[in-house]
């Protein structure tokens, strides 16, 4: 079977992916596939990092601003509009580029993973809800990690609804949410680029950008947000940012305390993309120039791979 090729840039978050997706799709003739969980939510602008219509260049971009912040939007949903809009992007002779830090995003889409066959057992997810409402997330969290660590490092303390639905999963099957992951053959050809970089270099990076973000309005976005009537309740704001300046409007904590925590949690989000990547032996690795500079010479080492990679899996472009 011959495949579709789809080159994925993936890594930590301001790593400097966005820029390297248009970069190439300038070069190849490709259209970007957002792999990024918060980037679907409309109006969620500013701390989600997204590219603004000037900076994508006119590169065609997918699986942003898809739905509204207050609905619940499943790995599931994700992978099943991704794929389509990965072959609408191969059948007009573009070459599909996934780009973005959520790891289990990516791998739903070029790994295929069938997420529909996990058991249900709504008995036991009322019961868990009730427990939450009783204890607390941050305890069904804890039980959570000794279950399925995986699950729980990537689900925030605060998300009832995935720490649920996680327990309920490896509750009832005894198997953690990968296990229970039914991967099918792929039609799809990955060509794997991670960027990295140098610790210290990638968390400056991250205190500029969330500098950045409050100084370009991101706690007017969070207002904004709430007098829509998002709340806690919805996962879009457990995202970072969203989270911790919903506690400066409403009393909670203090700006600076807010930022300085949105900072530490950024820096541990990007430890464990980097771990989450790490353990994916198909990533061929580049170190992003400091100065955060996407120059001609970097692009051409990545390009050299791209050509390396299609020739080795005899698809066409």
């Amino acid at each position: 079977m011959k495949k579709t090729p789809v080159i994925c840039i993936v890594g930590p978050t301001a790593v400097g992916k966005s820029d390297v997706g248009v970069a190439l799709s300038q070069r190849w003739q490709g259209e970007v596939i957002s792999a990024d969980s918060m980037q679907v939510y409309r109006g969620m602008d500013i701390g989600t990092a997204k590219l603004s219509l000037e900076e994508r260049q006119g590169i065609v971009h997918h699986m942003i601003d898809v739905v509204s912040p207050r609905t619940t939007y499943t790995v599931h949903d994700y992978a099943m509009a991704a794929r389509e809009a990965v072959q609408a992007c191969h059948h007009r002779g573009h070459l599909p580029m996934i780009v973005g830090g959520t790891g289990l995003y990516v791998r739903a889409v070029i790994d295929h993973f069938d997420f529909t066959q996990t058991q249900k057992d709504t008995t036991l997810r009322d019961a868990l809800t009730r427990e939450a409402e009783e204890v607390g997330s941050h305890r069904l969290h804890e039980r959570l990690q000794g279950l399925d660590r995986e699950a729980a490092n990537r689900i925030h303390p605060h998300d009832v609804r995935r720490i649920v639905r996680a327990l309920e999963v490896v509750l009832t099957t005894g198997k953690t949410m990968r296990a229970n992951y039914q991967q099918e053959e792929s039609p799809l050809f990955p060509i794997m680029i991670g960027l990295t970089g140098e610790r210290n270099v990638l968390y400056a990076r991250i205190e500029r950008r969330m500098d950045r973000m409050i100084e370009r309005g991101l706690l007017e976005e969070v207002r904004t947000l709430l007098a829509m009537g998002c709340s806690s309740e919805h996962t879009a704001m457990q995202a970072i940012g969203y989270k911790e300046l919903t506690g400066v409007l409403q009393g909670e904590v203090p700006l600076d305390v807010a930022i300085e925590q949105m900072k530490q949690a950024t820096r541990r989000y990007a430890k464990r993309q980097l771990s989450w990547f790490r353990g994916d032996s198909r990533i061929e690795w580049y170190s992003t120039p400091e100065d955060g500079m996407i120059s001609e010479n970097f692009l051409t080492q990545i390009e050299q791979t791209i050509h390396r990679k299609l020739s080795d899996g005899a698809s066409d472009v």
